[in-house]
């Protein structure tokens, strides 16, 4: 079925189809309607332009079934050429098995995967050849120093000689190894680890580059150090699909997100649109009252409340500002008005706190 839908001042030509040959998606950018629905848009018209941009990355319809349960279900989505694009999920969403098939590690149960125009899971050697990927673990080569490690791997992708340790070489500048390149990978900090792992991963060039969870357990000064590297990936024109866990790490990061709940999308945009589609402004974070008026003066305002921590969050909707007057006569423990943030949009999406 073929209609024209206008998305944001964009006059879109979309065919809505499960059927369609792979070959298909060569010269399509599919996108994801608010019910889940993909939409494949063939042109895109902005101020008479036609726009024929291609994406990076396409995940197509993508299943995974371990017997007869699903762990990933219809996932569809575009990363586009310099953008980072983020995966959300609390744990077991199904966000690690999608990662394995968007880079082949899992064979998906329906589906596809495009890395430009190659097929990942039919041609996985070439795809491979231009993607980078970091893993939750280090997975260093201890037996090697820190330049070595980067050398051998260079191997893979046949870069040899005078080539591998001159790559090598700009790597280590890159993420600031320059003065650890003939020590040993015992000797380098868990920041220090990453940032080597990063550097792995870009040995060949990539086009694509897949960080998963790649700053857990860092401390705050290692991060962000590890976002600055991830940040002039994308000001070099490389795409990034990230996991995460930290809220401030995706809000800080990401042009996109794309929130995951067992195994299926249940929202995606940029974080900004996220936090102003589901929450709005402000919230309060607010203890020591009765659940039951809580409940009651949030249903008045017509707003949302949840459990959180030890009290409640409410949404405070912007046409009503009396029941912040109205929270504050209750005379609570707690009360604290802030900024709406990602954790609310997924706490309130999911009703539960990413962890």
């Amino acid at each position: 079925m073929i209609a024209a839908i206008e998305d944001s001042g964009n006059v879109l030509l979309v065919l809505e189809s499960f059927f369609l040959d792979s070959s298909f998606l060569d010269s399509v950018n599919p996108v994801q309607s608010r019910n889940g629905n993909l939409l494949l848009a063939t042109t895109m018209l902005t101020s008479n332009t036609l726009v024929t941009e291609k994406p990076a990355l396409v995940a197509y319809d993508l299943w995974k079934l371990y017997g007869t349960h699903p762990v990933v279900q219809g996932v569809n989505f575009t990363l586009n050429p310099g953008e980072i694009l983020g995966l959300l999920g609390p744990n077991g969403a199904g966000k690690t098995t999608t990662v394995g098939m968007l880079y082949g590690a899992v064979k998906p149960s329906r589906g596809f995967v495009k890395l430009g125009s190659t097929q990942v899971q039919s041609n996985g050697r070439l795809a491979r050849r231009r993607m980078g990927i970091v893993t939750q673990e280090d997975n260093l080569d201890p037996d090697f120093s820190v330049m070595e490690n980067l050398i051998h791997f260079a191997h893979h992708y046949r870069i040899l000689g005078r080539a591998a340790r001159q790559r090598a070489s700009e790597l280590l500048d890159k993420v600031d190894l320059q003065d650890y390149a003939r020590h040993s990978i015992d000797e380098l900090s868990g920041g220090m680890k990453r940032r080597l792992v990063l550097a792995r991963a870009l040995i060949n060039s990539p086009q694509v580059v897949f960080l998963d969870e790649p700053t857990t357990g860092l401390d705050p000064d290692a991060r962000q150090e590890f976002w600055k590297l991830v940040s002039s990936l994308k000001q070099q024109g490389c795409s990034v699909l990230l996991t995460t866990h930290y809220m401030d790490e995706a809000q800080r990061l990401c042009d996109r997100l794309i929130l995951l709940l067992q195994g299926q999308v249940i929202d995606q945009g940029t974080p900004a649109e996220l936090i102003k589609r589901t929450i709005g402004d402000e919230v309060v974070e607010i203890s020591g009252v009765n659940a039951a008026q809580l409940q009651a003066l949030a249903e008045q305002a017509d707003t949302w409340c949840r459990s959180f921590g030890d009290g409640y969050l409410v949404a405070l909707p912007p046409d009503r500002p009396s029941l912040w007057e109205q929270l504050v006569t209750l005379q609570p423990h707690r009360l604290t008005r802030r900024l709406a943030n990602l954790e609310d949009v997924f706490l309130h999406l999911t009703g539960k706190v990413l962890q």
